[in-house]
């Protein structure tokens, strides 16, 4: 029997009505203020009409591609690592191993702590004169480093904080993707004579390739969007070596007092966001892959 349309939308209803109060208004708000040219503080009445200037000056500005190059390298050197810290953490964490619950357990927490707790706690590790780091590095003999005063450092600094916090999210995606690979095909390949190299590589990675991608994704999209970190961190210092895009868009529109830019710049980052999020929806439909034969 099938379930008639009215019970979808009972259920589905309030959660929908939510996610556009919260979500869809938001959005639509900041579409309608990048036509504008607005300072905050100042009537609504009194904002200037601009058009599509604001997107033509993003696409002009340097300091925009700058930021979207910073932030470019920033997900794909910590994404990378995260995916494949996580990947062979799960590896080595998936079988019943003694205190394995102990081991998953202290593997997640990163990911609960706030990101602004992350952000001061990394701060005071690399700080120059009290860090932890460097007084590691003074037991060994090494000169204190300026972790975040220097460019290269400091853009290190925030990868290394991110890593830290979201490897355990790949971590515990694989754990529960590797936990559903049917144990009969690996026997079979152990069988045949595969290694574990080969029977991991060639045939467990293989089954879980769709969850991969997902979580590949997934981190992606959150590092198009991470803020507090950096912001606590380095600010985008020194100069603009850390400054990602979504840092870009709080200066110019709360230092810059250019509301109708930042938006701008922000409807352009949602438009990258909602491709990515595009791409794994149609990765995760297990309708669509329940209809293929």
């Amino acid at each position: 029997m099938r379930t008639p349309s009215w019970v979808l939308w009972v259920f589905l209803g309030p959660a929908a009505a939510v996610m556009a109060a919260a979500c869809l208004y938001p959005v639509l708000t900041s579409l309608q203020l990048s036509f504008y040219d607005w300072s905050m503080g100042t009537p609504w009445s009194e904002a200037r009409w601009v058009g599509l200037e604001a997107f033509v000056r993003a696409f002009q500005d340097e300091a925009v591609w700058r930021s979207l190059k910073t932030t470019l390298m920033f997900a794909f050197v910590s994404v990378a690592s995260e995916m494949v810290l996580g990947i062979a953490l799960a590896l080595a964490l998936e079988g019943n191993l003694r205190g394995m619950a102990v081991y998953r357990t202290l593997f997640i927490l990163p990911m609960m702590i706030a990101p602004i707790a992350v952000g001061l706690t990394w701060r005071y590790l690399f700080d120059a004169q009290f860090g932890l780091l460097n007084a590691i590095l003074g037991v060994v003999g090494v000169e204190p480093l300026g972790w975040l005063a220097n460019e290269n450092l400091a853009f290190a600094a925030i990868i290394v904080a991110d890593i830290w916090q979201w490897t355990p999210f790949v971590f515990i995606m694989m754990i529960a993707a590797l936990a559903n690979v049917d144990s009969g095909v690996l026997e079979a390949a152990r069988i045949d004579g595969a290694s574990w190299l080969q029977s991991t590589f060639l045939v467990k990675l293989p089954m879980v390739m769709h969850v991969i991608a997902i979580t590949l994704l997934m981190r992606l999209i959150d590092a198009f969007r991470v803020l507090e970190v950096i912001y606590i961190l380095t600010f985008g210092g020194p100069g603009d070596s850390t400054e990602i895009l979504s840092l870009f868009i709080y200066k110019t529109a709360f230092v810059g007092q250019k509301l109708g830019s930042a938006a701008a710049i922000s409807v352009l980052l949602l438009a990258v966001v909602a491709l990515l999020s595009w791409f794994a929806l149609k990765l995760s439909n297990p309708l669509k892959r329940e209809e293929r034969p």
